[in-house]
């Protein structure tokens, strides 16, 4: 019998998010975001899912290879463009579209010969990360127009802080140095990531680039559910052990946590070398036989520990959510300290895969 610790996909829940984010910004088209595995849910799976999107993005060349050998025919974003000119001629015969983001990459392009490509200008609106400076567009696009590999140009920026209007640095503010620099520029406009999608659908663009809320993650603090989005992905797994506590003793590693009363706790197969955060604390929320407990402890590699006193029927080969269907990413992330995004890409290759709505 295998260890019991399962991260199932939902395919169907990807194909409602989806839809969700064409509902949310009628008119424009779709880049669905896939790098990182599709965000630890497979891209054999986000091949299936998003068949209805206009185009993917991601980031890996042997990933975009793999997408095409699927059958993937629509276009395929780069997001941080080629590497080394030696990966141009990757670019051309799988018609990759690279983001093209330095420098370096503008002289990769003028020294190219053979199949033309179409490009994306990445502008620094004010993230900082990627992108030509605001004074360096112009002579950027100039340059790219005057390159015979170049058949087209798009233009997109990244949004820092879509779902915190009290920043600094806005998507308005973004937008304003934006549209400064590219005024006179006629081309598509790529300009909107999740949280813009949802808490900023007054932007006007020609595609959007939905990620995490294709997977049922929020970007922001408002919860995912309150936009109608599904959990694509739910990690369970089973008690293997029952241990009562009397007052004064302790379980796990460093002894975190001390029980102050009698308190009968179970020990879940999943750790940190699965993918589930060691820093979590104890309070962090799962469930076991579907009722909401709390982890209790340090966890460890390949065990961690709950509380069993609101389901005292529990025993071992009882059902344990570690997060999924009833209970949130977020909220498990915002837990222990991190993000939703980081439990779905970090759960584990030695993990079980299942995948359910196809």
């Amino acid at each position: 019998m295998p260890r019991p610790l399962v991260a199932t996909t939902d395919i169907s829940a990807m194909r409602s998010n989806l839809a969700l984010a064409r509902l949310m910004m009628p008119g424009t088209r779709v880049w669905a975001v896939v790098k990182a595995d599709a965000y630890g849910h497979g891209l054999a799976n986000a091949f299936q899912a998003f068949a209805a999107a206009d185009g993917l993005s991601l980031v890996e060349l042997d990933r975009a290879i793999a997408l095409r050998e699927l059958g993937w025919q629509k276009p395929l974003m780069m997001m941080e463009g080629m590497f080394s000119a030696d990966e141009l001629e990757s670019f051309q015969r799988y018609h990759l579209q690279p983001v093209i983001h330095n420098p370096a990459q503008l002289d990769m392009l003028q020294h190219a010969s053979g199949a033309s490509l179409h490009v994306h200008l990445k502008i620094n609106s004010g993230m900082n990360r990627l992108g030509f400076a605001p004074e360096h567009v112009r002579e950027a696009y100039q340059r790219l127009q005057a390159m015979p590999v170049v058949s087209n140009i798009s233009l997109l920026t990244h949004f820092a802080n879509a779902e915190n209007p009290s920043a600094v640095l806005t998507p308005q503010r973004q937008l304003q140095r934006f549209h400064e620099c590219t005024q006179g520029i006629t081309a598509e406009l790529s300009l909107s990531n999740s949280a813009a999608v949802l808490l900023q659908s007054q932007i006007a663009c020609d595609w959007i680039r939905p990620g995490v809320m294709l997977y049922g993650g929020s970007p922001g603090e408002q919860a995912a559910q309150d936009f109608g989005l599904q959990p694509a992905m739910t990690l369970m797994s089973e008690l293997i052990s029952t241990q009562q506590l009397q007052p004064g003793e302790s379980v796990g590693y460093g002894s975190l946590f001390t029980a102050e009363h009698a308190i009968r706790i179970g020990i879940v197969a999943c750790g940190y070398a699965d993918g589930y955060p060691r820093h979590a604390p104890t309070g962090t929320p799962i469930l076991v036989d579907g009722v909401r407990t709390r982890v209790l402890g340090r966890v460890s590699m390949d065990m961690l520990s709950v509380d069993l006193t609101p389901t005292p029927a529990a025993d071992i080969g009882s059902k344990v959510t570690l997060w999924g269907n009833s209970l949130p990413i977020d909220e498990v992330a915002a837990a222990a300290g991190t993000i939703g995004y980081e439990l779905m890409c970090a759960v584990a290759p030695r993990v079980r895969r299942e995948t359910r709505g196809a």
